[in-house]
């Protein structure tokens, strides 16, 4: 399993907006830029997070991005479904239809164990446990 381009890229931009205070907006050009991501990819990232409630936008001479909750209420497991949906390790972890072994799977146990320990893991680590350095 691999998280995509995009979840890495909203990832990054999550953490660059952690870093500020919390009064304070990031123009979309100065997260591109601190964080190496392509402005026309980023603004895509922009508007996912947006809808999926995890950042403020805002436009004008004041305006900019900024997260929607504290950065310790905000996990890793939120930004990367809110990209790119459920996480799955195998199609058999939420259905066993595909498989032709279905319930008595020896694998399917490790499988869902392994997912279940991964989702656990992003689900408790929020961007203020993060390193200090952006």
């Amino acid at each position: 399993m691999q998280i995509t381009r995009q979840a890495d890229y909203a990832l990054r931009a999550m953490y660059y907006l952690s870093k500020l205070e919390p009064t304070e907006r990031a123009a979309t050009s100065l997260i591109a830029v601190g964080q190496r991501i392509p402005p026309s990819f980023l603004a895509k990232i922009i508007s996912q997070l947006s809808i999926a409630g995890l950042i403020h936008t805002s436009r004008g001479a004041r305006g900019g991005v900024s997260l929607a909750r504290p950065p310790e209420n905000i996990s890793i497991l939120e930004v990367v479904e809110a990209i790119d949906g459920p996480l799955t390790l195998n199609e058999c972890t939420h259905s066993t239809d595909g498989c032709p072994f279905g319930e008595e799977c020896p694998i399917r146990p490790v499988w869902c164990e392994a997912q279940s320990a991964l989702v656990e893991r992003l689900r408790n680590t929020n961007f203020a446990s993060l390193g200090a350095t952006t």
